[in-house]
């Protein structure tokens, strides 16, 4: 299949729930206060399906394993066999859906990032989770503002009692909205300096494959253009007070390394091949 059949058929989904997609989006939930959107049924079964045979071994990942996350993670889809998990990937990155999620959430100043910066391909197995956290706040060149995290779940059969939920938090991090990584669904949310969120343990032998793609911004999200930088900073869990205070500590030492010398953690992870 061709990338432009991929994006055609994104595209069309999104247009046709556009109405629906945008008032989610612009809905104020009373527990949280980051706007998200889900669309369900995103692309015909059979595709969804080949990409989650075809994601690659664990052996290929990057295996990620601190009391931040435990999990799998590449962005070198050029080197895959199969070029479908690239494909469904790279449609994501198409002016076409990147269109049709402007409208859907009135941010009309969004822009891709087909480097992939901490996005592309990730795993988790039985025992993987990803701490509430929130993401850094630039691209890899730190000269534009992250505003969206898409993110869209391929594995067949998964259920809530699996584990692996994608969870948004409320501010102060103590009360998650859990939103299953049910198959064939994207999950569309903002990226500010509050937007907690995080993946609860695999409970089961299921895989939990994901395919995740950042848009960005030149302006700020905050009135009046409001200046910040952060790095990607965790915390742990409500019950997990020893995490938390880490948390805070390693949060600080990383932001202020990146604050002094000017680097982006992670930067050589991502796809030095672009997409024209």
């Amino acid at each position: 299949m061709e990338n432009i059949e991929i994006n055609n058929l994104i595209a069309q989904r999104l247009k046709e729930s556009r109405q629906k997609l945008s008032q989610d989006f612009s809905k104020r939930n009373p527990l949280i206060n980051t706007r998200f959107f889900i669309l369900d049924n995103v692309l015909p079964q059979d595709i969804v399906l080949e990409v989650f045979q075809n994601f690659p071994n664990k052996d290929t990942f990057l295996f990620r394993d601190t009391f931040r996350e435990r999990k799998y993670t590449f962005a070198k889809l050029n080197r895959l066999k199969n070029p479908l998990p690239g494909q469904v990937t790279d449609s994501f990155q198409s002016q076409q859906v990147i269109d049709e999620i402007k409208e859907i959430t009135k941010m009309q100043d969004l822009e891709g990032d087909p480097s992939l910066y901490a996005g592309g391909l990730s795993r988790m197995d039985k025992s993987h989770f990803l701490n509430p956290h929130i993401d850094n706040s630039h691209d890899a060149d730190r000269e534009r503002y992250r505003r969206l995290n898409l993110l869209f779940y391929v594995t067949p059969n998964i259920e809530e009692k699996d584990g692996g939920n994608f969870e948004l938090w409320d501010k102060k991090v103590k009360k998650p909205l859990k939103i299953p990584s049910k198959f064939n669904r994207l999950v569309v949310m903002e990226t500010n300096k509050t937007s907690w969120h995080s993946v609860d343990s695999v409970q089961s032998e299921i895989s939990r494959c994901c395919v995740s793609n950042y848009y960005f911004s030149s302006s700020s999200p905050y009135p009046a253009g409001e200046l910040y930088y952060h790095v990607t900073s965790f915390t742990g869990r409500p019950e997990q007070s020893m995490q938390r205070i880490y948390g805070r500590v390693d949060n600080f030492l990383r932001q202020g390394v990146s604050t002094v010398l000017g680097i982006s953690r992670g930067k050589q992870l991502s796809r030095k091949t672009l997409v024209k």
